[in-house]
């Protein structure tokens, strides 16, 4: 089976979060299986000249966006049976970043046209094209309804992912001749209409053969009013053909025993390893130095979603209890702000970087001895993930992907391989905290508990095989 992916990001060329994590391991996961795998994203100012240097370039051709006509060149790189396709444009795409300029609409308007006209032209027509978020959530109703009339498109099949609801590409309506150089009818009929706009997501799961979101849990709360973010009402009305599929994590990248960032290697049978990560820890960051003392980590963006808002508010009860707190993000100036105030409170007990550094946060992962994602929402989350496989036991909100790969320890049965708590509430984090604080107290119990974690399996295994299983419903 042809399958081509379309995303704003992937890794290892560049990323943000989880989106980039998922189309860096699910294609790479289908291609060792022996699928024809295709992956398509712009070529962005920043994907590192290591990566530039071995890619091909195939030609170009021009896309027209309203009324400008714009340069589109393709350069392809193909790494562990997977081709890359880049989408050259300067003008759209040599800037630093990915995200948040004012002409993003425009930006990725183009680059949804050109990921459509490129399948032709360069003769990669897919079985499956599989699009994912907002940014090419526009593409099953421009192949449809644009580019319905070539005969090699029709037997296309799309799947749509939904990695985080909340951005849906609203833009006005003035976008769709002006952007796609199509007619005010579709926005008159309410096909692309929500609440005023023209809103991609909309769109795209009304188009889309079968829409898929990264939890099961996700998949079920994204169809209420409170977690719809206003499309919840068209989800119901699709439900249909929405599934949930868990990511999983890529266990060569993340893994303890090989991890080239962590002070020392260690697995499940050599687990008392793992306290000379969190020595090391303790040091770089400036707390205090004691095995003793439990460490909890966090690695998150601080922004509301991700339950900012409870740590500003309970973190100085937290600190009073005998424990240290690692946080490494950035993000909402008010919560940057708010965090370095308690931080200097607090010196010794809580360190804050106000950085995104993937080797620190490995060294997260593996030193601390607990890991906090309180998160409002979380589609699926990939942190719990690493650090369950890093013997680091979550304490999570339990919400969307963090109710289905946190199990939630039992005291009476002593099992489990984290900490949870229902209601989003400080008082309920905090209720949480003491009960690992309990159980970290208990060795025999907290090793085993750190084992149960470090052997489950969010492996890409059993992702990629539901996956197979919808391409291979829609190709039958």
């Amino acid at each position: 089976m042809r399958i081509l992916f379309a995303g704003a990001e992937c890794a290892p060329f560049v990323k943000t979060g989880g989106l980039g994590d998922v189309l860096g391991a699910l294609p790479n996961e289908l291609a060792e299986r022996g699928d024809d795998v295709g992956v398509v994203l712009p070529l962005y100012q920043d994907i590192p000249d290591k990566y530039r240097q071995k890619m091909q370039y195939q030609g170009n051709f021009i896309v027209p966006v309203g009324w400008r006509n714009q340069y589109c060149g393709i350069f392809t790189y193909k790494h562990h049976g997977v081709t890359y396709f880049f989408i050259d444009n300067e003008y759209y795409f040599k800037r630093p970043g990915i995200y948040g300029y004012y002409d993003d609409g425009e930006r990725f308007a183009y680059f949804q046209q050109a990921v459509i006209m490129m399948m032709e032209r360069f003769n990669f027509i897919p079985s499956i094209l599989h699009c994912n978020d907002y940014h090419t959530a526009f593409i099953p109703f421009l192949l449809h309804e644009k580019w319905g009339f070539v005969d090699a498109y029709r037997g296309i099949k799309t799947v749509l992912t939904i990695h985080n609801l909340e951005f849906q590409g609203k833009y006005n309506a003035k976008t769709l001749p002006g952007f796609f150089n199509m007619g005010y009818d579709w926005f008159d009929s309410g096909i692309v209409r929500q609440s005023g706009d023209v809103n991609w997501m909309k769109t795209g799961i009304l188009y889309a053969d079968r829409v898929t979101t990264v939890s099961p849990s996700y998949a079920r709360e994204i169809q209420t009013p409170e977690f719809g973010q206003g499309l919840d009402g068209i989800l119901r009305m699709c439900s249909h053909k929405v599934t949930g599929i868990l990511n999983g994590i890529d266990f060569k990248r993340y893994n303890p025993e090989t991890d080239p960032d962590i002070k020392a290697n260690y697995n499940v049978r050599k687990l008392r390893k793992k306290v000379q990560n969190k020595i090391a820890l303790q040091k770089e960051l400036g707390l205090k130095r004691a095995a003793h003392i439990p460490l909890i980590g966090m690695v998150t963006r601080l922004t509301a979603q991700k339950g900012c808002q409870l740590l500003v508010d309970e973190l100085d009860n937290i600190l009073q209890f005998n424990v240290q707190v690692a946080i490494l993000g950035n993000g909402d100036p008010f919560y940057e702000h708010a965090l370095s105030e308690i931080a200097k409170r607090h010196p010794g007990k809580m360190s804050l970087t106000l950085a995104f550094d993937t080797k620190l946060a490995q060294r997260i992962y593996a030193g601390a001895d607990s890991f906090l994602m309180p998160s409002a929402f979380e589609p699926c989350g990939l942190s719990q993930l690493i650090a369950l496989h890093y013997g680091t036991l979550p304490v999570v909100h339990q919400i969307g992907g963090l109710a289905d790969t946190v199990w939630v320890y039992d005291k009476t049965k002593n099992e489990g391989t984290g900490f949870g708590f229902k209601e989003f509430s400080g008082y309920q984090m905090v209720q949480a905290i003491k009960k690992m604080l309990a159980a970290y107290g208990e060795k025999d119990i907290w090793f085993k508990m750190q084992r149960t974690a470090m052997k489950s399996d969010f492996s890409w295994h059993k992702s990629a095989s539901d996956y197979q299983w919808i391409y291979g419903e829609l190709v039958d």
